[in-house]
């Protein structure tokens, strides 16, 4: 996704530089409370990729794609989140008109995050509307597949959005910011294919999602009721644990939906109110704060992944046969 809080404003006069008007305390304070924002973001988010890649046992269609989630929220704490806080904290753009391209290229990493989100959301719901056809279709190697082809399409569309608005060649900067001026048109596109479109699908297959697990809950208490053989045992466990995943995942994507919602509200209204970049920039930062918020959803709601993080820290993923060890019991 690009962020285009700035093609509302036409002149350099909005953009220039000011003193600081905070103490040097609170200066210092917001460099740290940054630091370890983005501490937080890089070494939870590295949790889950390790967790994800080195355990066998984790090694699924669903958690393919949360390892994807991972590295696009690594890589957002890595290359997207420092530059972003020292622009709010200095209120300047302190690093050059080349960078600023780059920059905005590689705030596509949201976008990534978005598409993928959207992938979990198709994922629950064919696993729980037609489990057996999942299971039969879906590979670890499909899902690798599916994640390389969103990666690609979304960096393919972010280079050529700022192709085609110059970005790449020459455009008005004002000094000490880093401005994306879209045209009309592409403000359209951008907001359908950011937000609009992969919301949609979010928001409609998870309500077809729990639609589906109401179902399965009332058929597994009508199964508790009576006596079955060891099959419908199994099957019952089954559709528990796919009920699980399903709500913990919809946590994961509630979470996500209220991060970027104030962002792009506040985006719509553009045409509507005068846009101010500093409320702008907050908003910037909650949607940004996801890619903090997602290893504690999985640490508060995955048993795996706190089993995970102790034998990581312990460094026991050193010990030969470490990438078998059961963590799901």
């Amino acid at each position: 996704m690009n962020l285009t809080e700035f093609n509302q404003f036409d002149h350099c006069e909005h953009f220039s530089c000011s003193e600081r008007s905070v103490s040097p305390a609170v200066y210092i304070l917001l460099y740290v409370c940054s630091a370890a924002v983005i501490l937080l973001t890089v070494c939870g988010n590295m949790l889950v990729i390790i967790s994800v890649f080195h355990f066998k046992q984790l090694h699924t269609p669903t958690n393919t794609l949360v390892l994807s989630l991972a590295v696009s929220d690594f890589l957002v704490g890595i290359f997207v989140m420092p530059v972003l806080l020292i622009w709010i904290i200095e209120s300047c753009w302190i690093f050059g008109k080349v960078f600023c391209s780059i920059y905005w290229l590689v705030s596509s990493l949201i976008s990534v995050s978005t598409y993928t989100v959207s992938q979990i959301a198709v994922d629950r719901y064919l696993a729980l509307s037609n489990p057996f056809l999942y299971m039969k279709i879906f590979s670890v190697r499909i899902t690798r597949v599916i994640i390389v082809f969103n990666w690609c399409v979304v960096v393919t569309y972010n280079m050529a959005l700022l192709y085609f608005n110059g970005n790449f060649t020459s455009f008005a900067m004002c000094p000490g910011e880093c401005i994306l001026p879209l045209n009309e048109v592409w403000t359209v596109i951008d907001l359908i294919c950011s937000f609009i479109f992969p919301c949609s699908v979010i928001i409609l297959l998870y309500t077809g999602v729990f639609v589906i697990a109401k179902k399965h809950a009332t058929a597994i208490r009508e199964l508790n009721n009576h006596t079955r053989p060891k099959t419908q045992k199994i099957t019952s466990h089954s559709m528990k644990s796919e009920r699980k995943a399903a709500k913990v995942l919809g946590i994961l994507v509630s979470v996500f939906l209220l991060c970027l919602l104030p962002y792009f509200v506040y985006s719509l209204l553009g045409g509507v109110i005068e846009l101010q970049a500093e409320t702008l920039h907050k908003y910037i930062i909650i949607m940004y704060l996801n890619s903090t918020i997602n290893p504690f959803i999985y640490a508060l709601f995955y048993p795996w992944f706190r089993r995970s993080i102790k034998l990581i820290v312990t460094l026991q993923i050193f010990q030969r046969d470490s990438t078998f060890i059961n963590v799901l019991s």
